[in-house]
């Protein structure tokens, strides 16, 4: 079993982490199922986030009974102190706790420091002198707030999204951290679903001995994958080699990756499905993109609005629109018959 230690913090896990912002998609009964099947098979690190709807319930009740053999991290997209507290206090209800191991700020527009006037530092600075939260994260799509992160010292704790698509400018925060000595919390290993190798995913990632990857897992299926890797991790070869090489020449340039920070969008679109559309259908089997609501989805593209919201809310600085509207084209083509 491959093991991580999350820098200074001394968290050290086996290197599959649970994400569970998908268990919020089905039912308590399938989800406690999955987190409890993840506890047994080996999982001891699983994080979630207020902002998962109902993800921190069901956590608490799979697990409040092996509390103290888990790490559980979650997050907060508070504005500022007041709402920091009451977010903290909701988590720490629902996860059935009365501490975080690791407690982040998600995804910020910028970088929370003390004495930036919203209350959020001190407040988190706060929680870990009562020892509610043991360590203080940060979570972000942002490179320039990744990096400030960790040049600040404040922080424990980096989450990014990182996976064999990465590009030399995320792998220089990769190595910030590890020279840092700050833990590397690796989203989005499997670039939301376009990387379809996940044994490949998991080779590339356990070279980075510093780097946890957290899974989503939402079936049944996904679990029994990742809990194979516990007893016998993928390691990089020839053939897995092959298929990260393939599909960085496939999915090189500008992508979109999924993460959902455009939406939501004013006319109803579905952004962060319908711009990847395209690359979606190559990649997975495409009669469920095919179907008439599919259908109806995409062609929700035709009273985009170009108001350029979504583009200016990218954390990737991606022309939304533009992508929207090459893969409405490419879907057409699909639908009438022409290869893509």
């Amino acid at each position: 079993m491959d093991m991580v230690t999350l820098g200074k913090t001394g968290i050290t896990v086996p290197k599959n982490g649970f994400g569970a912002l998908p268990v919020q998609r089905v039912g308590m009964d399938d989800a406690v199922k999955l987190l409890r099947g993840a506890y047994d098979g080996g999982f001891r690190f699983f994080d979630t986030a207020r902002a998962y709807s109902d993800s921190e319930e069901k956590l608490g009740e799979a697990l409040a009974d092996v509390r103290g053999e888990i790490c559980l991290a979650t997050k907060t997209m508070a504005k500022d102190g007041e709402g920091f507290k009451r977010d903290l206090e909701t988590s720490l209800k629902m996860l059935k706790t009365d501490y975080l191991d690791i407690y982040q700020f998600h995804n910020p527009a910028f970088c929370p420091k003390p004495g930036d006037g919203t209350g959020l530092y001190e407040a988190m600075a706060e929680a870990k002198d009562q020892g509610v939260v043991r360590h203080i994260g940060i979570t972000n799509h942002r490179i320039g707030v990744a990096k400030e992160a960790v040049e600040s010292g404040l922080y424990e704790t980096l989450q990014f999204p990182f996976c064999y698509l990465a590009t030399e400018k995320d792998l220089e925060v990769v190595e910030m951290c590890r020279e840092a000595d700050m833990g590397f919390i690796a989203m989005k290993a499997l670039s939301g679903g376009l990387i379809t190798n996940s044994a490949a995913a998991y080779a590339y990632l356990a070279q980075y001995d510093g780097v946890l990857p957290i899974w989503g897992v939402q079936r049944q299926s996904e679990l029994e994958e990742f809990l194979r890797y516990m007893d016998e991790p993928p390691a990089m070869d020839e053939e897995l080699q092959a298929v990260i090489d393939r599909d960085r020449k496939e999915l090189s340039g500008n992508f979109c990756r999924g993460c959902g920070y455009c939406m939501p969008c004013p006319v109803g679109i579905e952004i962060n499905t319908c711009a990847r559309m395209s690359l979606l259908i190559r990649r997975s089997p495409s009669e469920k993109q095919l179907t008439e609501k599919a259908q109806a989805m995409m062609k929700k593209i035709e009273d985009c609005l170009h108001c350029g919201a979504c583009a200016k809310k990218c954390p990737y600085g991606l022309d939304t629109p533009g992508l929207l509207q090459e893969n409405y084209r490419d879907y057409q083509e699909i639908l009438a018959g022409k290869p893509l």
